[in-house]
């Protein structure tokens, strides 16, 4: 880590040795490389909604498969199959589903609906929403087991409490599950940001940045930068940045965190 923060100060085009410039590459970064900018807000748009998304969705699937119902272990090994597909299978896959002329999707809603489905990898403006869909099938199933887990350790004693004070599931929800699961939230939270920054090898086997850079992601333009261009210095002021924002971030959430989770000491010791 220290080298690389060394050579962000530098002029490092391998093979010739590193020369120090100071804060250029920052500079650079932030006023003059205008696919920085459109790489940042790109992974930003897919952060902002592929983590939320799938909190979301792993937490309603976790509700569901944490009652009592026939085939529970077979459901939750459905959903949880796909985590195990390498990213490189799941691309693949998805990019057959997704294809705009002979794709399954399509297909379907043409034949169900007769309408003409968009381009999905091919186009702009779909294919940051279609990664998003990648990351919500493959990436779902371990933090639904995790929410699960932490489901499983909510005492049952409680619900039949509010049960028989009259509370009704919304309540029982909003009062029991949700404090007693937000520590749990809180750590999928954090995970599922870092890992969405990083999103690099759906991207890299499949539109490359494409089409008109609408895939363009942080990691893949430090990535070009590094490996395509060789200006390793360069590359690692992008990597320090990113650290920076995603510490950030992660900061912001400590920040706010103590108004929303709450930890079982910290309830034992308000109520004694």
């Amino acid at each position: 880590m220290l080298v690389s923060l060394y050579f962000s100060f530098t002029e490092y085009a391998f093979p010739l040795k590193p020369a120090w410039i100071g804060l250029a590459n920052y500079v650079r970064a932030f006023a003059r490389d205008e696919l920085f900018g459109m790489s940042l807000w790109n992974t930003l748009y897919y952060v902002g909604l592929a983590v939320p998304l799938g909190v979301c969705l792993s937490l309603m699937l976790a509700l569901l498969l944490d009652r009592r119902i026939s085939g529970r272990a077979i459901w939750r090994t459905i959903y949880y199959l796909p985590s195990i597909v390498p990213v490189v299978s799941a691309t693949f896959l998805f990019l057959y589903i997704f294809q705009p002329d002979y794709g399954l999707i399509n297909g379907w809603l043409w034949k169900l609906f007769e309408v003409e489905g968009p381009g999905w990898f091919n186009s702009r403006v779909w294919v940051k929403p279609t990664f998003i869909l990648l990351a919500l099938w493959s990436a779902g199933g371990p933090t639904m087991i995790i929410l699960l887990a932490g489901l499983q350790n909510v005492p049952g004693e409680m619900y039949d409490a509010a049960k028989v004070d009259g509370a009704g599931r919304g309540r029982r929800f909003r009062h029991i599950t949700l404090p007693l699961l937000s520590p749990t939230l809180f750590f999928v939270l954090i995970t599922g940001l870092i890992a969405a920054f990083k999103i690099f090898g759906a991207v890299y086997v499949s539109t490359q940045g494409g089409p008109f850079y609408g895939s363009y992601f942080y990691v893949l333009h430090l990535f070009t930068q590094a490996f395509s261009h060789w200006q390793l210095g360069y590359a690692s002021a992008l990597a320090w940045i990113l650290f920076v924002i995603v510490l950030v971030f992660t900061l912001i959430q400590f920040r706010f965190s103590g108004g929303w989770v709450h930890y079982e000491g910290e309830t034992d010791n308000r109520a004694s």
